[in-house]
């Protein structure tokens, strides 16, 4: 193994070694001989990498960071590719976010709500065989819609900075505690109960594309694994190829995805955490004292937040674009819209509200021989509370159905205010 140190001096040493198949780690030795905090891909120049941290340190030399180590310096280049320019730009960027967010003083100043407590899905129960720490998120028993619902936009930016900067705190503390660099975190995302239906609300895929801009783009590089296990089939495809394009390759090589196998899934946990450092429920030896597996003291396990969380002074309001008409309820409270879809790939978009009730709906495709296949199945949702807002992108040409149904409300007719129309393949 070679090892490479660089600068020499009394200024901050940044260590390169360069391993039996040729891939090269930074910052420190490997852990247990498997695992790494920073790792640079096969063929990487490693005296350009040393010479970039240098270059890095002193160009950011007149700003205030929240770390100074190499490791932070390392996490900005290995997202643009080593180019002290480009890292540069992206840094000063990031700290002029968090000026104007304040984040330094966030994790003194803001104080997680009691919908986000009580039914968002994260804690750390525990550190990997790195010493990182382990933090676990049951995204696919969030309701993320009925958290939308019950709190302020700026509640929800607020929250997820809170959560990045926990991480980031709980690696420092880590390196405190050991002496040793972590600065990186280890995340479970459990995908059980994950559905489409979190993924055709407008709502939630905007929140989505806003914690992965928040992640990537002012957090790069904070995991240094992520697990993403009980990932449902089509839905996880769906929403991986959405962020896909914003997240930098360095990023998707910490990614490991595995499906409703508990036994492959568990075997890869137990490989990079300890038995004693994972809770039962997920393979691990850990119970809380009570000898609940899933260890509740740790970390919720989310779920569906009661209506009576929710902000009842936001009723929709109708757009001039919308149409409208009355459903009736009973047996022929049904509205159907056909739409012909010529070109594979158009996006069908809708948003809808409803005055007098919730009310379900579904989307569907006719087949040869009067056979119908759900695309969007159906859905009952609170569109008299909240617009709904949702895409679907048509992967075959076809005649599609919008159907709202109110067939399962014995006495009350809805108004309902809808735009549904097609945008062109993206290009």
């Amino acid at each position: 193994m070679d090892v490479m140190q660089y600068p020499p001096g009394n200024q901050r040493v940044f260590s390169v070694q360069c391993g039996d198949k040729g891939t090269c780690y930074g910052e420190r030795q490997d852990c247990n001989g498997n695992y790494h905090l920073t790792s640079l891909a096969p063929g990487t120049d490693v005296n350009k990498v040393a010479k970039a941290v240098q270059q890095m340190r002193i160009a950011v030399g007149d700003c205030q960071l929240p770390d100074y180590t190499d490791q932070y310096l390392i996490k900005w280049l290995s997202v643009q590719d080593f180019d002290p320019v480009r890292a540069e730009k992206m840094l000063r960027q990031c700290l002029e976010w968090r000026r104007l967010n304040r984040v330094d003083e966030i994790l003194d100043v803001y104080t997680p709500s009691e919908v986000f407590k009580k039914y968002y899905s994260d804690g750390q129960v525990g550190f990997d065989k790195c010493g990182c720490p382990v933090f676990i998120s049951a995204i696919g028993r969030v309701d993320p819609k009925g958290i939308f619902l019950s709190s302020v936009k700026k509640e929800h930016s607020d929250f997820f900075i809170w959560l990045e900067e926990t991480y980031a705190r709980r690696g420092r503390e880590a390196t405190d505690g050991t002496g040793k660099q972590v600065g990186m975190s280890t995340i479970i995302l459990d995908f059980e109960h994950f559905s489409m239906k979190q993924l055709t609300c407008k709502t939630v895929v905007q929140q989505m594309f806003e914690v992965v801009k928040i992640k990537t783009g002012y957090y790069p590089m904070e995991n240094r694994r992520i697990f993403a296990i009980n990932a449902p089939k089509l839905s996880f495809q769906l929403m991986f190829t959405m962020v896909k394009p914003f997240v930098p390759e360095c990023v998707l090589g910490t990614i490991k995805v595995f499906g409703s196998n508990k036994a492959e899934w568990t075997a890869a946990l137990l490989e990079e955490i300890d038995a004693d450092q994972l809770p039962a429920f997920y393979g691990g030896s850990m119970t809380d004292p009570d000898g609940d597996p899933k260890c509740p003291r740790k970390f919720n396990m989310g779920g569906e937040v009661p209506q009576t969380y929710y902000l009842k002074n936001s009723a929709p309001v109708p757009k001039d674009n919308m149409q409208t008409v009355n459903i009736i309820a009973g047996a022929g409270g049904r509205k159907k819209l056909k739409l012909n879809v010529t070109i594979a790939r158009s996006v069908l978009r809708w948003e809808f509200m409803t005055e007098g009730g919730d009310i379900r709906y579904r989307v569907y495709i006719k087949k040869s021989k009067g056979n119908v296949v759900d695309v969007i199945p159906l859905d009952r949702v609170d569109s008299h509370l909240m617009m709904e807002e949702g895409q679907f992108t048509c992967d075959e040409p076809g005649k599609y159905v919008f159907e709202f149904d109110n067939t399962f409300s014995y006495l009350r007719t809805k108004k309902l205010h809808y735009h549904i129309y097609f945008d062109p393949p993206y290009l």
